[in-house]
């Protein structure tokens, strides 16, 4: 967790800069508190799953680019002792299991959630960008702009990334799940873009 704390650093200092933002601008954009952004980018403090989503949302990038470095060969291999793996308090962890491509905002996610646990809200990203779940085991409800989708093994979904969404696991059982996910950066996304 040190080497992943150590990247998202620099990661996020460099992504807020190159998008000429001070840390004033990221906080009102992410709603995560000035100061919890300054602490990241010091190493003082490690940011919950929910909050480094909120970070990359507002800055137009997925989780993995803030984690990782481009990798532009044209076959990768990720073993899982190389997949940047996050662990939220309550229980649930999160998996990038896709590289991190030069230009390219795309995650592939493995999320395990205990019987019973809430993930909470995740903001919409910017128009045109799309999300795609599919559940291996257990019960998911996906809150879609307010409205509740129930998922069981097997069952899967798509939606319009550019809308409010929130993620539990109503079961008495663990839920894995699998997201895939396309972020439209601001330049590209238009709403003829939107399904």
């Amino acid at each position: 967790m040190e080497e992943l704390s150590a990247r998202l650093r620099v990661r996020l200092k460099d992504e807020r800069r190159r998008r000429g933002l001070n840390l004033e601008a990221l906080a009102a954009a992410s709603g995560v508190s000035r100061s919890m952004i300054s602490d990241i980018e010091r190493g003082a403090k490690t940011p919950t799953v929910l909050v480094l989503a909120r970070l990359a949302t507002a800055l137009g990038v997925t989780v993995s680019r803030l984690l990782g470095e481009d990798q532009p060969d044209r076959v990768i291999e990720l073993r899982r002792d190389g997949q940047p793996a996050i662990t939220d308090a309550a229980g649930w962890q999160r998996r990038i299991l896709s590289p991190t491509l030069p230009g390219v905002e795309f995650e592939f996610i493995r999320t395990t959630i205990p019987a019973g646990v809430t993930l909470g809200s995740f903001a919409p990203h910017a128009v045109g960008s799309r999300e795609y779940i599919a559940v291996e085991t257990g019960e998911l409800a996906v809150t879609v702009d307010g409205v509740e989708h129930r998922l069981g093994t097997g069952d899967a979904l798509y939606y319009a990334g550019d809308a409010t969404h929130a993620f539990a696991n109503p079961g008495a059982v663990e839920c894995i799940y699998y997201t895939a996910m396309h972020v439209a950066t601001a330049h590209h996304a238009t709403t003829e873009e939107r399904p």
